[in-house]
């Protein structure tokens, strides 16, 4: 009786359905149809190089090219490490220069960022903000006087410190790891105080390796900007021992024709490292996006 009247009632209880008209379907197709080309307009740039890189040096300057290659060749690869004694050179200056800057970022903006989140000292907020407002003035207004600073005053042209002095620490690096030291709790500080810790080991024992994820953010970040950095490599080098192998491709470029070929077998070759350490460490990469989103 009582599984009866049980039944009764569930079929009495009114089941709300989603009705999805034709409208819904409409709606879907188009939002699919858009991200499919979407995908497709972003990929194809990478697409073309790596077909690009596969003609003849000669056949791709001309700029006779075809979506689907009739031919694959290795001879742009060969013609880019033959052309100039030092391509290996470049890559090990790009390799040097963005590991030196990423680790010198990771020190100086870390130290400065837990200063600024866990420290408190007078004109600390004042210098905080002072910092933070320079990211609003534009890299060409700084341009030319960093420039005449580093070659004019300290004679520094066509050398490593002249590319890597003015990026050994950057200020957004340091409202980065500001924001994420925020979220560490200052209750692990004071115990550590408590154990008569110095603030040098309190920051290299305690503050450190629980600001890992965000470090390991910075570090990816910081690498593959300067990895990918021309402009201020081409002002500062004149030779060619010392350019990176984003400022050579450029040599690929003549008055009158340009060894498309060539410049995109080395454009794959100088692209391998950013692959290999964006899937590497990815979930990184999507830490990065929710860094400071959660203040402790």
């Amino acid at each position: 009786m009582n599984t009866t009247i049980e039944a009764v009632r569930e079929e009495e209880i009114p089941v709300y359905r989603e009705k999805k008209g034709v409208t819904f379907y409409v709606k879907r197709i188009l939002i699919y149809s858009l991200l499919i080309l979407w995908s497709i307009f972003t990929i194809f740039p990478l697409y073309w190089m790596l077909t690009t890189s596969f003609t003849d040096p000669n056949l791709s300057a001309t700029m006779h090219f075809n979506l689907i290659p009739r031919e694959f060749t290795f001879a742009s690869y060969r013609f880019f490490f033959t052309f100039n004694k030092y391509v290996l050179r470049w890559l090990i200056n790009s390799l040097f220069i963005a590991t030196v800057i990423t680790l010198s970022n990771v020190l100086f903006a870390s130290m400065a960022g837990y200063a600024f989140a866990k420290l408190k000292f007078p004109g600390g907020n004042t210098i905080f903000w002072i910092l933070i407002s320079t990211i609003m003035i534009p890299g060409q207004v700084t341009l030319i006087p960093l420039y005449v600073l580093v070659i004019n005053v300290f004679n520094l042209a066509d050398t490593y410190f002249a590319i890597i002095l003015p990026q050994l620490v950057s200020v957004y690096n340091i409202f980065l790891m500001k924001q994420y030291m925020t979220s560490i709790p200052s209750t692990l500080i004071d115990a550590a105080r408590i154990d008569a810790c110095s603030e040098f080991g309190i920051f290299w024992k305690v503050i450190f390796p629980l600001a890992k994820p965000g470090i390991a953010v910075m570090a990816i970040f910081t690498f593959v900007s300067q990895w990918n950095d021309f402009f201020w490599p081409f002002l500062v080098t004149k030779t060619s021992a010392m350019r990176t192998i984003q400022v050579g491709l450029a040599s690929f470029k003549f008055a009158d024709s340009t060894l498309y070929g060539p410049m995109m077998a080395g454009a794959v070759i100088a692209s391998i490292p950013m692959f290999i350490l964006f899937f590497s460490l990815q979930k990184y990469f999507l830490q990065g996006i929710t860094i400071g989103a959660i203040k402790g």
